[in-house]
């Protein structure tokens, strides 16, 4: 029930964003009405403090919001796996060699790294998601190396190097469907990351103030005093979208955690996983 809810409230964003040249076909930059119009048959969420309609900012926006969230939520698991894998199978110098550029990034400041690498670099979509995935994804490499580890001791892993198959073999087939729960969870939370802290940047006005997007539709609202003014619909509309979005992966995680953890898969699974998580 929990996925179903996730689903639906995704799938709607999304396809309200894809859609947006149907909904809004007049663009987000187009001033169509008064500064700070309360919502209203002509304009569904109002319009902000440069006459624009808020509605057609909130779908058009979500394109590239959404677009940065999944390209850095892709990016960083994709970099996590791949190192984690690749410390825990080989070990030795390898392994830590790379784990202690691992403690490095994750000893280094996240926040300010991210603030003052976006504001010298270019503006916009492009250079955050950048920012996000060169800091982003060491705890990711770490959680996977520790379970890759746990599983490298076991049986059929060793009887597959016993057995002279190649490690890319051996990673990829025996290493990688076990990590698959785990994963899939980081992913998730990654996306989710990536849409705060990508919004929360533009907020501060370290993204592209001219492009379009959840972040900078809070930017704006607090650049012309929309709380003073009263136009509550100018930063509620998109601090909504964000909360939906996170809170829909929140949800969808559930069911991917079911589908690839073979505990949960079993009879009682979810029940017992609980009851483990509860008691310790």
């Amino acid at each position: 029930m929990k996925s179903a809810a996730g689903g639906v409230i995704l799938a709607v964003l999304a396809l309200a964003c894809l859609a947006a040249p149907l909904l809004a076909p007049d663009g987000p930059a187009a001033a169509t009405a008064a500064a700070f119009e309360a919502p209203s048959a002509a304009h569904w969420l109002g319009t902000n403090g440069q006459g624009q309609d808020v509605f057609a900012q909130l779908v058009w926006g979500g394109r590239g919001s959404l677009l940065m969230a999944l390209s850095v939520g892709a990016g960083t698991t994709l970099i996590a796996v791949l190192v984690g894998l690749l410390a825990a199978y080989f070990g030795g110098l390898a392994d830590e060699a790379i784990s202690l550029v691992v403690n490095i990034v994750l000893t280094v400041p996240g926040l300010p790294l991210i603030i003052v690498l976006a504001a010298f670099l270019p503006p916009g979509p492009a250079t955050i998601a950048l920012v996000l995935i060169i800091t982003g994804w060491a705890f990711g490499a770490r959680l996977i190396r520790a379970q890759a580890l746990s599983l490298r001791q076991r049986d059929f892993i060793a009887a597959a190097r016993v057995a002279g198959e190649r490690p890319l073999r051996v990673i990829a087939a025996e290493l990688l469907p076990n990590l698959w729960s785990v994963i899939a969870a980081y992913l998730c939370g990654q996306v989710v990351f990536a849409l705060t802290a990508g919004s929360a940047l533009e907020f501060l006005g370290l993204g592209d103030a001219g492009q379009t997007s959840w972040g900078t539709m809070l930017f704006w609202a607090q650049n012309d005093s929309a709380l003073l003014q009263g136009a509550w619909w100018t930063f509620v509309s998109p601090g909504l979208a964000i909360a939906l979005t996170a809170g829909s992966l929140a949800l969808l995680n559930f069911a991917l955690d079911a589908a690839t953890n073979p505990r949960l898969r079993a009879p009682g699974g979810a029940r017992r996983a609980t009851e483990v998580l509860r008691h310790g």
